[in-house]
C-alpha cells in the first residue's frame, strides 16, 4: 500500500549505491588504451591501501567476493597444504570449502553462529601443530550471515604466541570501510574484500591485499593460475595486466568516486558514523526484544559488526516480516542466510552509504511491520534509537571517536 516511490535496500550487500557513484558510472565507454582511464586506475591503488590500512600491494580482480577468495588461495596453496578455518558463520566455512576444492586439507574450528573466535583455542591448536602443517589461518573480520565481529589483531597474537609461521588471511568483504580495520598494524598477511558493501560500488570487482611474507609463499608453490596470479596485476608495466584483459571500465569510475567520498568524510569519521548508527539500531532491538520473541544474534556488543545485524523471531516470522516490509513499505531486509530455521531469521544491513534518517526510516518500517503482523514486541524502540542519535550528536558523535563519544555511547547503550 505504501511502497510506491523510492525503495530502500536494507540488506547486508549490495548496499545502497550513492548518486555520486551512479553518476560517475553513467558515461560512454572510455578509451582503454591510453589517457584518463589509465590515470583513474592508477589513482585507486594508494586509496585502496589506505582503506585497508596497509603499505603493501593490492590487486584488483573482475569478480565478486568468492572470486577473490579463490584468487588469494591460488597464490599461496599447493596440493595437500593444510589451512585452519576459524568459523563464525557460513562465509568462513565457504572459504574453507573453496580451499578444499583447490586441493588443500581443511581443518575447521567452529565457534558457532553467535560468538567470536576464541583466541585460546586458536593458540592451543597452533601450538599442537609442532610439524608446522598449517600453512594459513582463514578468518573473517565480520561474517555476513551472523554479524559476528572477530578480534583479528588477537588472532595474530594467538598465532605469534604459539610460535607458528602460518599466514593470517582475513575476509573483510562484509565490512571494510564500516568496521575499523588495520591490516598492517594487526599483522594480517592477506586481506580480501569486494566493491559492493562498504565501498559503495556495484558488485563486480574485488581486491586482494598482500604483504611481502605472503608474496614469498607464492614464490614457493608449484603453479599459479595465470588469471589469478597477483604479481602481474600489481606490476603496472602494461595497463592490460592490471586486469589480465579488458578493464572493468565503469566500475573503476564508480570506485574512484566512492573512494573520494570516503576521503572527503575521513575514514575515522566513516567508522564513527557506522558505530553510532549501529548503536541506534541495537537500542531499538533491545526495546523490541524486551517483550516478545525477537533476539539479536550476538549478545556481546563488542563482538557485533557495525555494518550488519542478524536477528531471530519465531519460525516463519522472519520471512513474514521481510515480506510485509517490502510489499507494504518498499524496504527490503536480508534473508536468514545459512541459519535454521531460515524463516525465523532476518538481517539488517547498515553499511556504506547510510545516515541517520535512513536508519530511522527502516527501524520505523520494522516497527510498523511488527505491529501489522501482531508479533509481540516491546514499545518505544524508535524513541530509544532517536535518543542515541540525539545524545551522540551532542557529544560530537559524528567526529572521530574520543572520550566524549565513548561516554555518550556508554550512557545510551549500556
Amino acid at each position: 500500500m505504501f511502497a510506491n516511490g523510492l525503495t530502500y535496500l536494507a540488506i547486508p550487500g549490495p548496499s545502497v549505491m550513492p548518486d555520486r557513484v551512479l553518476r560517475a558510472m553513467h558515461r560512454a565507454a572510455p578509451n582503454i588504451y591510453t589517457g584518463e582511464l589509465h590515470d583513474v586506475t592508477r589513482s585507486l591503488f594508494p586509496d585502496l591501501k589506505a582503506v585497508a590500512g596497509t603499505r603493501h600491494e593490492v590487486a584488483i580482480y573482475i569478480g565478486n567476493g568468492h572470486g577473490v577468495w579463490e584468487a588469494a588461495l591460488s597464490n599461496i596453496l599447493s596440493d595437500g597444504d593444510t589451512v585452519l578455518v576459524l568459523a563464525t558463520g557460513r562465509f568462513c566455512v565457504g572459504w574453507g570449502e573453496m580451499a578444499e576444492g583447490l586441493g588443500a586439507s581443511v581443518e575447521t574450528i567452529d565457534f558457532g553462529d553467535n560468538d567470536a573466535v576464541d583466541l585460546t583455542q586458536v593458540e592451543a591448536v597452533l601450538k599442537a601443530d609442532t610439524a608446522g602443517r598449517i600453512k594459513a589461518v582463514l578468518t573473517v573480520l565480520v561474517d555476513t550471515s551472523t554479524g559476528v565481529l572477530n578480534d583479528v589483531k588477537g588472532i595474530r597474537a594467538a598465532i605469534d604466541n604459539a610460535g607458528h609461521g602460518a599466514l593470517l588471511m582475513c575476509d573483510a568483504i562484509a565490512s571494510l570501510g564500516c568496521d575499523e580495520y588495520h591490516m598492517d598494524d594487526w599483522g594480517v598477511d592477506i586481506t580480501v574484500a569486494a566493491s559492493q558493501k562498504g565501498l559503495m560500488t556495484p558488485p563486480g570487482i574485488g581486491f586482494v591485499w598482500f604483504n611481502d611474507k605472503a608474496d614469498a609463499v607464492r614464490e614457493t608453490i608449484g603453479r599459479v593460475s595465470k588469471y589469478w596470479d597477483w604479481r602481474p596485476r600489481v606490476a603496472g608495466d602494461e595497463y592490460w595486466k592490471f586486469f589480465d584483459g579488458t578493464a572493468p571500465t565503469h566500475h573503476l569510475y564508480g570506485l574512484r568516486e566512492a573512494l573520494d567520498m570516503i576521503k572527503d568524510e575521513g575514514l575515522q569519521n566513516v567508522w564513527a558514523r557506522h558505530d553510532g548508527l549501529a548503536h541506534a539500531v541495537w537500542a531499538a532491538i533491545d526495546v523490541w526484544s524486551a517483550d516478545g520473541p525477537m533476539q539479536i544474534n550476538v549478545a556481546d556488543p563488542a563482538a557485533r559488526s557495525r555494518a550488519i545485524t542478524s536477528l531471530r523471531l519465531d519460525e516463519g516470522q522472519g520471512d513474514a516480516l521481510r515480506a510485509w516490509c517490502e510489499d507494504n513499505m518498499g524496504v527490503t531486509l536480508g534473508i536468514g542466510l545459512g541459519r535454521s530455521p531460515a524463516s525465523a531469521f532476518f538481517r539488517i544491513g547498515h553499511m556504506g552509504h547510510v545516515n541517520g534518517h535512513m536508519v530511522m526510516g527502516f527501524l520505523g518500517t520494522i516497527d510498523a511491520g511488527l505491529k501489522a503482523l501482531g508479533i509481540p514486541h516491546g514499545a518505544g524502540a524508535l524513541e530509544a534509537a532517536s535518543q542515541v542519535l540525539a545524545d551522540l550528536t551532542r557529544a560530537g558523535g559524528t567526529k572521530p571517536r574520543g572520550a566524549q563519544a565513548d561516554q555518550a555511547v556508554d550512557q545510551c547503550c549500556g
